[in-house]
């Protein structure tokens, strides 16, 4: 057994019988979705021949964690039949799709290649600690493993089939339990040998998955580096111990701190790890070179940073398992980036865009906010990476992780961006970063976070009918559709929101520009609709928005946000509309005209707007869909900018359906009168039978270029207009 030992007791996977409550073998977890077994194993649980190479055809199996107390459905995804060749036979693997992901607590095993002379122990598939067997690898013929247990304790048998080996270290495991010699009729039986037991090597199983196809599962899993006595990465890590760490006592008191911080136990006898013992579990365990490099800070005469730290550490970029942060460093950082998207989950996003510009961003960062579950995929993802910025010759380069740190600080400010700060500053003196450029990153921070973009107010869609696809009463309308944001300052941008130019249904239409409408900020902007006359008349506003995440239940894009509609085909189709629009806006205060029953036609309605109501810039529309449709074309073209009407009114009649929007009160406020009235209205819509429409054309976006097809938007980095060929991404 060797200095440094596990603590825990790995977390047994159970492959469950025909009625789910007994293990009849164990499994390896490979990844959050995947578990392997034997196939002999699986023909068990669903009660076929122990050995039969048939595969089972989408029988649904049970596969049990946390002792039985979480079960999961799998299917069988590679199917390695067993080959009866002698007493040990060979094949005899399936990996398990799950249904669904394995619990959180329930680790993949990481696998190490088998070794003559192995220490393993194995358990029972029912995952009871008590049924742990140990075992001795005494030889390993081609991919057959033979391994004898001592007389006492517990012997593998029955149950044990398709589980993980794990080394001595209990961090790793090196290949899979197979079976049992001691058939009466085999030259080997319990008269000749005691407690031998056979199992596959890992190296085996990779051979034989890649042999049938399954080079994806392999590539899905984890494995620990080898150090072979030629492995110049281990050679050299061995050098740097012996120079940083040649008194054992010394090495002894870093090796228990460093055992402490890996959950795993150190003998008290005052011994020390030999320096090829400390380099395997460098090279094996997570995190644990940096975590060492931790404790060594100050092991340099004087308690300064020794020179050769830097070395060790650059050496170590080189060894999978080693990673960036060391473990307190990473659960400090995940802990604080946690309260930082629970207070402003766009932040972290928004910040990397800037400070990372050139670095592959993680897919989380990608999107508008950051779920709190995604932290250690996000920070995991950006310890491989450095930013591109300049540094002090000689000088290790500064993480792109403590960069994107830097600017989360800088905007967060306060007593969290103060522990980020330090936090930042303590990974960098471990590093051996020169505090002159960890300094620029930080001047940079703060200057970006000064000069942050106004929050967005506002967000424009503009939606272009496409060809319905299918056939007959299956035939479902499509639509194209772009956005555009506008801050508070004025200024507009192109979002671009990776549908490109797709055709979308009205749900993906909604979803999209819910989407579009987070990527805003904390605030809730109002939307406008940009469509031609024909779509004046869609329910936009009942489009379904879909869900943000799993908890909050979907809702209509109108009860989402402040919605209204507006109708650029019109200022293209009456030239003097843009005049007439301006004028009618005036101050921005109400003057109103309601179509009641007095108003007969067109002609009497355009009599008004042209006379009595010449100033008039909100009207309020009532009567038959017919009379409405073709009032609302007049009332545009004649540059009203505010209209009001219920889709669902069927005449006159119907026009106290609208009071409690309160129709012809404060102007400014109709938007969210209407907004909320259809939240209101949402739990009970026979109750509410009104269905508002809103035009709403004020000048928040600016005027069209002649004849032309675009908004002309003003970007804040650049004097042109925007327009499809140039426009500019946020």
């Amino acid at each position: 057994m060797g200095w440094f030992r596990e603590t825990r007791t790995p977390q047994a996977v159970a492959v469950l019988g025909q009625h789910g409550d007994t293990a009849v073998g164990a499994a390896a977890l490979l990844s959050p979705g995947r578990v392997l077994t034997c196939a002999h194993v699986v023909n068990q649980a669903l009660g076929q021949p122990l050995l039969s190479g048939t595969r089972p055809a989408d029988e649904v199996l049970q596969v049990g964690f946390a002792r039985r107390t979480v079960r999961i459905k799998a299917q069988i995804e590679v199917w390695v039949p067993p080959r009866h060749t002698t007493a040990a036979w060979q094949g005899d693997l399936c990996v398990l799709r799950l249904a669904e992901p394995a619990p959180t607590g329930a680790a993949p095993v990481v696998w190490t290649e088998m070794t003559a002379g192995q220490s393993l122990r194995a358990w029972h598939g029912c995952g009871d600690p008590i049924t742990f067997a140990d075992t001795v690898l005494k030889l390993l013929d081609g991919q057959v493993g033979y391994l004898d247990g001592p007389l006492s304790g517990a012997a593998i048998g029955p149950g044990f089939s398709g589980g993980p080996l794990w080394t001595d270290t209990g961090d790793s495991a090196a290949g899979l339990v197979v079976g049992q010699l001691g058939q009466p009729d085999a030259p080997t039986h319990p008269g000749q040998t005691l407690r031998r037991t056979w199992a596959l090597s890992w190296q085996a199983v990779r051979e034989q998955l890649y042999a049938v196809g399954a080079g994806d599962v392999v590539a899905d899993c984890r494995t620990t580096r080898t150090a072979p006595q030629d492995d110049p990465v281990a050679a050299e890590l061995s050098d740097l111990l012996r120079s940083l760490l040649p008194d054992g006592a010394a090495r002894a008191e870093h090796a228990r701190r460093l055992a402490t911080e890996l959950g795993l136990t150190a003998p008290v006898d005052g011994s020390a790890p030999s320096v090829e013992e400390l380099t395997a579990v460098l090279l094996t365990r997570h995190r644990a070179l940096p975590t060492l490099s931790e404790s060594l800070l100050t092991a340099g005469p004087g308690g300064e940073r020794p020179d050769r730290l830097t070395a060790l550490l650059g050496t170590g970029r080189a060894v999978d398992a080693a990673g960036l942060l060391s473990r307190g460093e990473h659960a400090f950082l995940e802990g604080q980036l946690e309260l930082v998207v629970l207070t402003d989950p766009t932040l972290p996003a928004r910040a990397a865009q800037e400070a990372l510009r050139y670095t592959p961003l993680p897919p989380a960062l990608c999107t508008a906010r950051l779920p709190p579950g995604a932290l250690a995929q996000v920070i995991s993802d950006l310890e491989q990476y450095q930013d591109g910025g300049s540094v002090p010759a000689g000088t290790p380069r500064v993480p792109a992780l403590v960069h994107l740190v830097e600017f989360i600080a800088a905007a967060v400010g306060g007593l969290l961006g103060e522990r980020l700060s330090r936090w930042s500053e303590r990974v960098c003196a471990r590093l051996g970063v020169h505090p002159a450029a960890r300094d620029q990153r930080r001047a940079d921070a703060a200057h970006w976070a000064d000069a942050r973009t106004p929050p967005v107010t506002r967000l424009l869609a503009r939606l272009t009918r496409s060809e319905p696809e299918g056939e007959g009463a299956e035939r479902a309308e499509r639509y194209r559709c772009r956005l555009w944001q506008q801050h508070a300052d004025g200024s507009v941008r192109r979002l671009e929101t990776g549908a490109g130019d797709a055709p979308l249904s009205p749900e993906q239409v909604g979803a999209l520009i819910r989407e579009g409408a987070e990527r805003s900020g904390d605030g809730l902007p109002a939307v406008d609709i940009e469509v031609d006359r024909a779509g004046l008349h869609l329910p936009v506003d009942e489009w379904d928005a879909g869900s943000p995440n799993e908890f909050v239940p979907s809702l209509p894009l109108g009860a989402s946000f402040p919605l209204t509609l507006r109708c650029p085909e019109m200022s293209r189709r009456v030239p003097r509309r843009e005049v007439e629009h301006r004028r009618r806006w005036g101050d921005g205060h109400g003057r109103v005209l309601v179509i009641d029953p007095s108003c007969a036609d067109g002609r009497q309605v355009a009599a008004l707007l042209n006379s009595t109501h010449r100033d008039a810039n909100h009207v309020v529309l009532h009567g038959p869909p017919s009379l409405r449709a073709q009032l609302l074309d007049l009332c545009l073209a004649l540059g009203v900018p505010v209209v009001l009407w219920d889709r669902a009114a069927e005449d006159h009649d119907h026009a106290h359906r609208l009071d409690p929007l309160a129709p012809t009160g404060r102007l400014q406020e109709l938007p969210f009168r209407v907004h909320r009235f259809r939240a209101t209205a949402l739990p009970d819509p026979a109750g509410f039978p009104v269905r508002p429409s809103l035009v709403w054309e004020d000048l928040a976006w600016q005027d069209r270029p002649e004849g032309g097809h675009e908004p002309r938007l003003t970007d804040p980095d650049a004097t042109r207009p925007l327009s499809d060929e140039g426009a500019r991404s946020s």
